[in-house]
Order: C-alpha cells, then structure tokens, then sequence
C-alpha cells in the first residue's frame, strides 16, 4: 500500500498505529454506511468531534499555550526548541506544536463530517433532526476557524473519504484559498444559526447564539483593517446577539473573577461557548495542562509562560481584572514572597522569577485529577459576551456606530464591580468597586483593541487580534511588552507553516 499522509488517513476516519508516513495497512475504517440509525448516533459522531477539541494537543496545551506565545502578552521561561520557536517566530514545519495540533484538529473536522454525512441516513423529519446535525456543522466550522486563521489557506474536506479505492484522489488534494475557506466556515455557521436552540443544557453545547457570536467573530476577522461591509456584517451579527441577550439567557457576569473560578463558572451566564473540562479523567490526554504551564514555580506549577513586568504594569491600578489575571505574591515558609519587587535571592523556587505570574487558571482550578494542577475543572471559554460586546465595539466604531462607545464602556463598568478574588495570593478577600476603569468619553479602535488587551488577557486570543490587525511590526518592537522580536518578519510569519511532513507525503500541500 502506497505510503498516505496523516490528515489523509483521519479525514478518512481510519484508525491505524503510527505516523503519516505508516505503510500498514490501516484497519477499524469508520463510514457512516450502516452506523447512523438515529438522531443519538448522530450525537455519538458529534461528542466524538467534540472531545478532540480538549485533547492535550489542542486546548489542554499545545494549541493553546502555542497562541499565547506567539502574542506579545506571554513569555517563554523554557529552552525547550518548539516552545522557543513559537516564542521568536522562528517556526518550522517539523514543530510538534505545529503538527499535532494539525492533525487533532483534522481528527475533529473528521468526526463532524462523519456525523453530517450519516445524518443523511437517518430517516426522521427535518425539524428532529436538524438540530442536532447542526452542533456537527458548527464544530466544523470551529476548527476550520482555527485552521485558516493559524495558517491561510489550507485544505479543505467537507465529506468522509468513504472507502480505500478513493485514496488515490484524496492523497492529491490540495489547498483550498482563505477566502473559499471562511466561505465555508460561514456556510456551516449559517446552517447552525437556523437550526441549534437558543439555549442548551451546557454551554459546551453549541447554540443558535454561540453559531451567530462565532458569525460575527468570523466577519471582523475577514474584515482585517479595511474592508466596512464585512465590519457592518460583523456589527449586525454582534448586535442581534446583544439585543437578544435574555432570550439567549446571556450577560455579563457581576463577578469577572467568577468566569475564573472552576467551582462557580457552570453558574454564570457569560460563557456562549466553552470547553468543559468538568468530570474529565486524567487519562488518554483528554485534560487540561494550562494551569501548570503557566502558573508560579514551586507552586504546583511550571512557571512555562509568564508576562513580562511591562505587561503587568500596563494594567491599571485598581482594575479588577489586574488582581484577577496576576498572582502577585505567594507563601515561602512562614513569609510571602511579592513578585513585584524583583528581589532575585527571596523566592519560592530556584526557577521562579520574581515577576508577577498568569493567575486566571491556577488561583481556583477546582478539583483535579493530577499534581501540579494539571486536569482542572475549568470550563474554557472560547467566546464570551464580554467579546460580543467588544466585536460590537470595533466594529461599530469603524462604520461610525454611536453605539460603539456605550458597548466598550458596559464592558470596563463590570470592571469596576470588583467582587470575590485575592489580594495577588491565595487568601479569598472582597476586593471593593472601584472608579478604575473610568468610562471612556470618546473611542477609537486603539480604544477597542486595548480592551481585548486587558479584558481577554491570556484566553488566547491576543495572536489572532496581531494576526488580522497586522500589528506584528509594532508590538514585536523594541517597544513591545517583550521587547524586539529580532526574527519577526512580517511578509512570513503571520502565517503558521504546514506540517513538513504532510507535504512530504503530499507534496500539493506545499504550493
């Protein structure tokens, strides 16, 4: 058997032993033929795509913590190559935190297109089944989403490859334009808009408002620095989901601490779509490293990745949001270690700097399988109504929207809310309402991304805000939060390269 590249065997849905190089002959083929009976092996398909995405090669480590290094808000403490790659923008295509997120990705678009293909079978009214086809059209449209952000144009299956005679055709594919690509993504989008409930049970279910946020993130992605009419379609879609807000069951949350806290985030209204790590076993890599890669040294973490003091000090005294995303002291026999002062002999761990350390997913993990807080119980956001509010504000700003200010300014009043978090430790205190961040009086879209900045500060979306609003020549200055990035060059590495391994086996996937 000829040899066959990795995405080709899992759009195939083929389970084999080994790489994509593997002559064996794979075995375990999984068609939609003969399995789809109902609308709950229809589900079946759609939990399977569901759980890549929380594999330890997407959201429990590689993917995320690959995006946070690559923004100018996390830096790498680690000589490890692939990590420092990601941290210098000096990525090669035999980067593992390149290529196994490539292909848990591709695993998931795998089961989605299974699911909607099998639907086909499944011989009940439209109105039954429809609702549940779409959670499988929409998680295809998320990872696709992540896929044409992370690398441009990229190849694009819509349909399980049914059988072996049609290898010879698959392993030819090649890639698919950007632009085709998030015609797709909003195709799928669309569809699950029409279809999925306005609620559900988790909101690591999708639902019709989590299909028109994604919409709108989508349009104000494509919309890059110029284009107004995607701008218009991104506020219009970001708008609907505001004005609709009670039927969707959404708000902002009083406590911002709370969409941080394992214990209490099931409670919140917020979230629209999240990764639920909840009752998740510490095996088979289906659990959450985040915490540990980022949290203090010596404190049941790594202490991987940590924000520069520039990135702390950019945060305003008394904003909330700063004592909840920072860990500022920690406990060191019978004294506290402050990490604000840079005292270099007076630390935890020979290892922890004495800087400020990421605390959003370490402070309050909940319960967790593992040492060194690996498999929380955090529930992760992927899009929250915090961002709909502020997707509403870019946009609205850029097609002169006098809505866009009051959007930004809800946004940094629930900062000023203050609640239940920590003095920087680990001592729950009420930390009181504040006047910081005062309402703005006019807005920019400076303003808005500044926001994004602080508001979703380490939730991994800072790279793809650089990424679409071409700000890598500025923030990876000798200016930047990190200082000068001496590798970045604009003209190539916004874009992710594709595994080398892949165009080695499909040398189309290299044009």
């Amino acid at each position: 058997m000829k040899k066959i590249n990795y995405i080709l065997l899992l759009i195939m849905g083929l389970s084999i032993i080994g790489c994509s190089d593997l002559e064996e002959e794979p075995v375990g083929l999984l068609s939609p033929d003969g399995f789809f009976q109902s609308t709950e092996d229809i589900q079946i398909a759609i939990n399977g795509a569901l759980t890549a995405a929380i594999d330890e090669e997407i959201w429990g480590r590689k993917l995320s913590i690959s995006l946070m290094l690559r923004s100018d808000m996390v830096k790498l403490q680690s000589t490890q190559p692939h990590r420092v790659e990601m941290d210098m923008h000096t990525i090669t295509g035999d980067n593992e935190m390149v290529y196994d997120p490539w292909k848990r990705l591709y695993q998931g678009i795998a089961a989605a297109n299974n699911a909607i293909a099998g639907a086909e079978d499944v011989d009940v009214d439209e109105g039954i089944k429809n609702p549940v086809t779409a959670e499988a059209y929409f998680i295809r449209a998320f990872y696709y989403f992540h896929l044409v952000r992370l690398l441009g144009d990229i190849p694009y299956i819509d349909a399980p490859i049914a059988n072996l005679d049609d290898i010879d055709a698959a392993s030819s594919i090649g890639l698919t334009p950007e632009a085709q690509v998030y015609e797709k993504i909003i195709a799928d989008l669309e569809f699950a808009k029409t279809w999925l409930p306005n609620t559900q049970a988790s909101r690591a279910i999708p639902s019709k408002a989590a299909a028109s946020s994604y919409l709108a993130l989508v349009y104000l992605t494509m919309a890059g620095t110029s284009d107004n009419a995607m701008f218009q379609k991104a506020f219009d879609e970001a708008k609907e989901v505001i004005d609709n807000k009670a039927i969707y069951n959404l708000d902002l949350d009083p406590d911002f601490q709370t969409l941080f806290n394992a214990d209490k985030i099931d409670a919140s209204i917020e979230p629209i779509f999240a990764l639920d790590y909840n009752n998740v076993e510490a095996a088979n890599d289906l659990y959450d490293q985040i915490s540990p890669m980022l949290g203090l040294r010596g404190d049941e973490g790594w202490s991987v990745g940590v924000p520069t003091m520039a990135v702390y000090d950019s945060f305003e005294d008394g904003d909330y949001r700063k004592n909840v995303s920072f860990q500022t002291k920690a406990p060191s026999g019978d004294t506290e270690v402050d990490y604000t002062e840079f005292i270099p002999t007076v630390t935890v761990h020979a290892h922890a700097d004495n800087r400020p350390y990421i605390a959003k997913y370490s402070r309050y993990p909940g319960d967790y399988a593992r040492g060194d807080k690996r498999a929380t119980s955090h529930n992760y956001s992927m899009i929250r109504y915090a961002e709909i509010l502020l997707i509403a504000a870019e946009a609205g700003v850029e097609i002169g929207s006098p809505l866009a200010l009051g959007y930004l300014n809800e946004v940094r009043g629930r900062a000023r809310n203050g609640g239940q978090s920590t003095s920087g430790g680990y001592v729950d205190v009420t930390i009181p309402a504040s006047a910081v961040p005062a309402d703005l009086g006019s807005i920019t879209v400076d303003d808005v991304l500044e926001e994004r900045r602080i508001e979703l500060a380490f939730e991994c979306k800072r790279w793809y805000d650089i990424k679409r609003r071409q700000l890598g020549d500025v923030v990876f200055s000798a200016s930047g939060y990190e200082g000068e990035k001496p590798n970045w060059n604009a003209s190539e590495d916004y874009d992710t390269p594709i595994p080398a391994d892949e165009i080695s086996s499909n040398p189309n996937l290299g044009n």
